[in-house]
This record gives structure tokens, sequence and C-alpha cells, in this order.
């Protein structure tokens, strides 16, 4: 797997942003991505759509790699860890997760996270809230303007349009703003909302190869 990065600063703190959606914050020691949506191929099969879970098996290749990759201490999941509960995909999640003893495990709470105690216990988690602060940056799965804290979130799953000469390319993107800094999906079975974006942002458009400021 390719790994390409860029380097950012954000309130004299130092951000990477990956091809591989997600980021890493520097200070912290701290990898950082959104929307993993595990479960979600074992959700559709369970009402009747044969999707195989080689979609999962990639994501979890490809966050093993970052890991590998940037050494973190931390590993925050800024909302949708889950898709639909307790199912069997959340299974070979927990044995993925049970590789990483010593990496802390936090988890900003969004919208599919419906965790119940017992559930959360088998994630292993060392962190669940519905935001998390640290330092001059908050951390919460959907932009919310009442906050001052610079926000870094997810939800949306953004992507950005490039027109090329036979057709239009849709690729994920992080974007960031003055208060806001915005992740893409980090699993691949997702759509991308090239619309209800940020205004007045810098995007950073990625391919497998190549990440573009735009």
């Amino acid at each position: 797997m390719n790994v390409q990065t860029k380097s950012i600063k954000i309130r004299y703190q130092n951000f990477i942003l990956t091809n591989q959606r997600a980021l890493f914050w520097e200070q912290q020691k701290a990898l950082i991505l959104s929307d993993l949506h595990i479960g979600k191929t074992a959700h559709f099969r369970k009402n009747g759509i044969a999707l195989a879970n080689q979609v999962m098996k990639n994501d979890l290749e490809r966050l093993s790699v970052l890991i590998e990759y940037f050494k973190p201490e931390k590993f925050i999941v800024v909302g949708d860890l889950l898709h639909a509960g307790d199912n069997s995909d959340v299974d070979e999640f927990c044995e993925w997760r049970s590789r990483y003893t010593d990496l802390q495990f936090h988890l900003i709470e969004g919208n599919h996270d419906r965790i119940s105690k017992k559930l959360e216990s088998k994630l292993c988690l060392n962190l669940k809230s519905e935001s998390l602060e640290i330092d001059d940056f908050m951390l919460i799965h959907d932009f919310e303007k009442k906050h001052e804290k610079f926000r870094i979130t997810g939800h949306i799953h953004p992507g950005f349009v490039i027109n090329s000469v036979v057709k239009k390319i849709k690729l994920p993107c992080f974007v960031v703003t003055e208060n806001q800094l915005l992740l893409p999906a980090f699993s691949e079975f997702t759509g991308l909302d090239t619309k209800n974006l940020p205004k007045k942002g810098r995007f950073y458009v990625f391919t497998d190869s190549e990440i573009y400021e735009m």
C-alpha cells in the first residue's frame, strides 16, 4: 500500500494528511480518522444483499499499515465507528483490535454509534464521549457553530469533483477552513458528498498516489 502525506500547520500544531483517509497529529502522537462504519457489509448481508466483507478487511489492512507507519500512541475515531450495532463484522474488528493492546482507543460518538455497555467493553475502548477537547481543538462528529474551538469533524464524507476531458471524477478529500478540519470517510464503502461542504475552505484531494491542494 502506498502512503502519501501532506503536512499542514493549524494553530501551531502539525498535522499530516494521508491519501489513506486518515491524519496524524504529531504533537499528540494520535492517528485520527472518521466514519469506519464497521458492520455495514454484514448489515447488508443480513438484509438479503450479498456483499463480501473484503471491503472491511481492506479497511483494517490500511489501518494496520498506518499504525506501523506512524507508530501512534492514540487511535481516535471521530464518529461512526460502527454502522448498525453489533454483528459479525464487529467481532472481526475486535479481533483486529486485540493486536494493538498498547494503543489507546478513543471514540467520539457519531450518529451510527449505538453502543451498549456490553458492546463498549467488547470494543476495548479507553474513552467514549460525545466530544473530546485537546488544547485549542475539539474533536466532534458533526460541525456545530456554537463551539469556539477549532473543530476536527467527520460525518459528511466529503468529496471533490474533477472535470476531466472524458468524464467527471469524484474523489475523497480533506477540507480545512478557519475553524474546521473535515475528515474524509475512512471506509471505502461510503458515498461522497460534494454539496454540503464548508465554504471558503482549502481542499486536499487525494488519489492512490498523490495529494492535491485545491
